[in-house]
């Protein structure tokens, strides 16, 4: 079947650096801007339409545009936590169908391990004008402690298991190994895992994603100018986004907005959960990887913990290939914003640029999701579906 599209991806960048206390957080913008146009065989000079969010210098894309000397039509500076960027791929293909551009570089950066940034143990006060912010700041919550919360509920309410979780973690870093940039490249067993630290009972430290510094870039062009480039052809097909908000406290930890995100992204590409090939799907800590693979619908409500056990999401052994790079948990995590590694990884799958010991063969449709913020506090959600023309 052909599917049409109005946006390719045709270039793609990850920053090899994990560590960077040399250098500016502007510069690794630029460097992985100039990575993805050199991967297009494109230059700052094609580019008319520009994104980037919170994390860029001054928390908006006019000042990376004027950093990079870029003359645009268009800009967005969309901010939505780590799946930014995946909303940004909606965006940006939004604006190439109707003609307000033609080239669009969407960049990340940030240097959280240089500033020494904890693993979600130490609070970080929100800004005083946040609505909750008046009534939460005083419990001094911790990321560690929410998601410690989301995975004893699941646990309690679905029977998932401790051992289930980590087999998360062991994929992860099964396929880390094979990733000469990862920061952890140690291949973990379930043991190993279930023997790390205690972060917020039942969060382990090995259920928790690496901090890094680094970067990465995407490039989406029309398809006349696809066309026109010497590169693999990878098409944007379906793509969704929404709020999960906390309902006025009535929040149900053990469900995301990858519900209506993901219902959104298959419902456009016109395919199912099942004609996936490769999955990139976030993985700040190990229970939103099963929450999430649930929601998209890869398995049925309180099944995620059976789904991913055993192996299943090693490439080449499981039924369901998962960030085959290490994600998160084990490659890179740049600024608690993954959102776009997992699609430059998706894209990698598609092109068949993967490293060869996770390729997954015949790879022909991809999909990327994840949050941004934190749950059960403005917690966003974006999926996007790729396809190999």
């Amino acid at each position: 079947m052909t599917r049409s599209a109005s946006a390719y991806v045709v270039g793609a960048y990850e920053h090899p650096t994990r560590l960077a206390p040399d250098k500016s957080v502007a510069q690794l913008h630029a460097e992985s801007a100039l990575g993805a146009l050199r991967d297009a065989g494109l230059s700052l000079s094609d580019v008319d339409g520009y994104m980037c969010a919170g994390d860029a210098p001054g928390s908006a894309p006019l000042y990376m545009a004027d950093y990079l000397n870029l003359k645009l039509r268009w800009y967005d500076g969309t901010e939505s936590g780590g799946c930014s960027y995946l909303a940004h791929i909606q965006h940006a293909a939004a604006a190439l169908a109707s003609g307000q551009c033609s080239v669009v570089l969407i960049t990340l950066a940030g240097k959280p391990r240089s500033s020494g940034q904890a693993t979600g143990t130490a609070f970080r006060p929100p800004p005083f004008d946040r609505p909750e912010a008046a009534w939460e700041s005083t419990f001094r919550w911790t990321i560690g402690g929410v998601y410690g919360m989301a995975m004893q509920r699941h646990m309690h309410q679905y029977g998932t298991t401790l051992e289930q979780l980590a087999w998360v973690k062991v994929a992860a870093s099964r396929h880390a190994q094979h990733n000469p940039h990862a920061l952890l490249r140690k291949p973990l067993t379930v043991e190993d895992v279930m023997a790390s630290p205690i972060i917020s009972d039942p969060l382990r430290r090995d259920d928790c994603c690496v901090i890094t510094d680094g970067g990465g870039a995407l490039v989406l062009a029309r398809p006349e100018i696809a066309r026109s480039l010497n590169r693999p052809r990878v098409k944007v097909i379906g793509c969704g986004q929404t709020m999960n908000t906390n309902a006025g406290g009535y929040l149900d930890l053990t469900r995301t907005g990858a519900e209506r995100s993901g219902a959104a992204a298959f419902a456009q590409a016109g395919v199912t959960p099942a004609d996936i090939d490769y999955a990139s799907v976030y993985d700040n800590f190990t229970i939103m990887v099963i929450t999430q693979l649930e929601d998209l619908g890869f398995c049925a409500k309180g099944e995620g913990g059976r789904f991913v056990a055993d192996g299943n999401l090693i490439s080449g052994v499981g039924k369901l290939p998962w960030n085959t790079d290490g994600g998160g948990l084990c490659n890179n995590h740049p600024m608690n914003r993954g959102g776009i590694t997992k699609a430059i990884e998706a894209v990698r799958q598609l092109r068949g640029e993967a490293t060869p010991a996770v390729q997954v063969k015949d790879c022909r449709l991809a999909l990327a999701a994840g949050p941004g913020m934190v749950l059960g506090a403005g917690h966003a959600h974006a999926t996007v579906i790729f396809e190999r023309e």
